[in-house]
Formats: C-alpha cells, sequence, structure tokens
C-alpha cells in the first residue's frame, strides 16, 4: 500500500468534484471573502467626516453667511440650517444631529469691533470620539476663517471666536457609556440567531425535525413551541447584561424598565425569527453558523453604529445599513441608557424590528412542510 501518483490524482479529482457540487463551499470560497471585504472596506471607518451639525444662525449678516458658506464647503462637517433654537435642541436629544452651534446675533457687530466673539457649541457625548472630533473640526473652521476675514480687512491682529463647548448626556466623555450599550446588542444578536440558527438546524440533520413533521403537531405550534423558550433565554440574558452594565461598569440607566422591555423584545424577536429563517432554509449546522455569521452578527458589528459612526461611511454603506435590526436597537439602547425614554425616537425604530420579525416567521412558515413528503 506504497504511495501511488495515480490513486493521489483520483482522491484529488474526488475532492474536487465533491467541493464543486457543495454550493455552500463555493459559498465560503468565493462569495463570503468578497462580501467581508466590501464590508470591511466601506463599512469600518476611524474617520469622521460629513458629521452632522445644527447651526442656529440668529444673526443673518454678511459676515456671519460667510461663516456659513465656510462650513458648508468642508467635508468634515453636515452643517444644517435652523432659525430657532428649540427644533434644533429636539434634533440633538434625538440623535439626529451631533452637535449644535449658535451664532449670536451680534456676531458680526463684535468682530467688526475687534472684540472676542463667543460661539456656543453643544455635542453629544453619546459618541464620545465623534464629540471630540467635532471640536477641533468647528475650531479648525472657525480659526482659518476669522484669519481670512482679518486679512481680508487689512488687519495684522486676527479677531479672536471663544468657542465655549457644551457635552450633553454624557459630560465626561466616558467611551464606556456608548460601548457597553453597543455590546448587548452584538451579545443578543448572537444569542438570538446564532443559537437558534444552530439548534434548529441539528434537528434537521439528526432527523428529529422530520418526526416532528410525521405527528399532528402543525408548523405553526411547533414555530411557538421553539420560540417561547428562547425568548425567555434571551431575555434573561438581556436583564443579566444590563445589570452588569450598571452595577459593574457604572452605566447610567436613565429610562424605564418598560421601554427596555419592549425594545429588547422587538430586537428579540427579530433576531430569533432570521435564526429560524437560516436553519429552515439551509438545514446544516456548519452552513447555518457561517450564514448567520455573515447577516446577524458582523453587520450587527460594523453597520449598527455601535462602534463606528455611520456617517462616515459611503452613502451606499449607510442605507444598507437600513436593512438590520441592530441599527435601530443601537440607537434605542443608547438614548435608554444615556439620555432616557423618548418615544418619538422609539416608535419608528420598534416598528421596524417587529416588522422585520413577522416578516421572518412568514417566510419561515412558508418553507417549512407541513408535512413529509
Amino acid at each position: 500500500m506504497g504511495f501511488r501518483f495515480q490513486r493521489l490524482l483520483a482522491l484529488m479529482k474526488k475532492e474536487m468534484l465533491q467541493v464543486w457540487r457543495d454550493p455552500s463551499c463555493i459559498l465560503i470560497t468565493f462569495v463570503l471573502p468578497v462580501i467581508l471585504l466590501f464590508i470591511f472596506g466601506f463599512g469600518l471607518s476611524l474617520d469622521a467626516e460629513h458629521v452632522r451639525l445644527a447651526v442656529v444662525m440668529e444673526d443673518r449678516s454678511p459676515t456671519a453667511m460667510s461663516l456659513w458658506n465656510a462650513m458648508t464647503k468642508t467635508k468634515y462637517l453636515a452643517p444644517v440650517w435652523f432659525e430657532e433654537r428649540k427644533q434644533a435642541e429636539e434634533l440633538l436629544v434625538n440623535g439626529h444631529v451631533r452637535g449644535l452651534a449658535v451664532i449670536p446675533n451680534d456676531f458680526s457687530q463684535r468682530l467688526h469691533s475687534g472684540d472676542t466673539v463667543s460661539v456656543q457649541l453643544i455635542t453629544d457625548g453619546a459618541e464620545t470620539n465623534t464629540a471630540a472630533i467635532l471640536e477641533n473640526y468647528i475650531f479648525g473652521v472657525f480659526a482659518v476663517w476669522a484669519k481670512q476675514q482679518s486679512l481680508d480687512a487689512g488687519r495684522k491682529n486676527f479677531s479672536s471666536i471663544d468657542l465655549q463647548n457644551r457635552v450633553v448626556f454624557n459630560p465626561e466623555l466616558k467611551s464606556r457609556y456608548a460601548l457597553i450599550p453597543g455590546s448587548i446588542v452584538l451579545i443578543m444578536a448572537m444569542i438570538g440567531t446564532l443559537l437558534t440558527s444552530l439548534v434548529v438546524a441539528r434537528e434537521w440533520e439528526r432527523g428529529t425535525m422530520e418526526a416532528m413533521l410525521a405527528t399532528p403537531v402543525g408548523t405553526m405550534d411547533m414555530l411557538l413551541g421553539k420560540l417561547i423558550p428562547y425568548y425567555v433565554l434571551g431575555m434573561t440574558s438581556n436583564i443579566v447584561c444590563v445589570m452588569v452594565g450598571m452595577y459593574l461598569f457604572q452605566v447610567p440607566f436613565r429610562g424605564s424598565a418598560f421601554a427596555l422591555f419592549v425594545i429588547s423584545s422587538a430586537f428579540l424577536l427579530a433576531s430569533l425569527g432570521m435564526g429560524f429563517f437560516i436553519s429552515t432554509l439551509c438545514k446544516n449546522q456548519f452552513l447555518a453558523s457561517q450564514l448567520a455569521l455573515a447577516v446577524a452578527f458582523l453587520p450587527s458589528y460594523i453597520l449598527s453604529g455601535a462602534l463606528f459612526e455611520i456617517q462616515s461611511t459611503p452613502r451606499v454603506i449607510q442605507m444598507l445599513s437600513y436593512c438590520f435590526p441592530a441599527r435601530y436597537y443601537v440607537t434605542c439602547l443608547q438614548t435608554i441608557f444615556i439620555t432616557g425614554d423618548i418615544w418619538t425616537l422609539f416608535f419608528p425604530n420598534i416598528l421596524f424590528m417587529f416588522a422585520t420579525a413577522l416578516l421572518f416567521f412568514i417566510a419561515t412558515i412558508c418553507i417549512t412542510p407541513e408535512r413529509l413528503e
């Protein structure tokens, strides 16, 4: 039984044919790397560009308009014009902008008289890295603009703009205040999707699912019988994570338990629905785990805003992130912890997560056979 080259070639040919006939091998070898490279290349960005900034223009003089034009021309800021402060503050609370700058009504008058001009800046401390970067961006824009204004007026002494920054929601800029809620999202996504996809796929592999289909149990009964225990496990894990975040890491919890329950239930049901759909579609543990990792965990890690600023990614990636429930859960969970209950922000996110869960459960019921053929 020595080594024979022909036998080696035959074994290699057999293995290559087996790989070619197995769609999962082709998917993992060619499709998955391209998808992951695309997500990592475009989705991961430590740079902050086009940061959303609300600008309250109390002064509408030509000088103030010149400053507004300077802010619009830089790629690092995405300013939005407001005439009243109240509406801008609402957007800041809802997380639609990362900062709020107020150009006072005596801005141009004090500037031309050579006095120091005070400009108020309020930044959202929920995104610690973005808050610090935004302050530096605005300071740089103001400094360059003031220097250019002085040169155009023929003055050697540059007018000074005093940027008075105040950080809200997280005044100390502690990164754990944002990282802990984001980590809870990743944990819930992993538990909800990966656990159900593996368990149900294992039943298909072992034949126990076929045995259950041979009984009078209906598809809806079977789905609910599997859903409720995993839902209880997931919510218990959520409670444990929240308690650890509050008491071990000292992250403030400014919302209500009811809001946390509703929002976490919506996300967990969406994750469980995705796991059931993947397991029913694949019926293979290995393929189900890889697919759950690719379509649930990685998008939750990269495209949810838990760790990276989504607004810094290309427009296509930003639009793609709206397809994943984790983005909505991150927004709600960070708001509950750092800000409190803002139901005008919660409602649309909750509706999307519940709609996603319903879609996955309907799809699972449609592809699950009622009886064995």
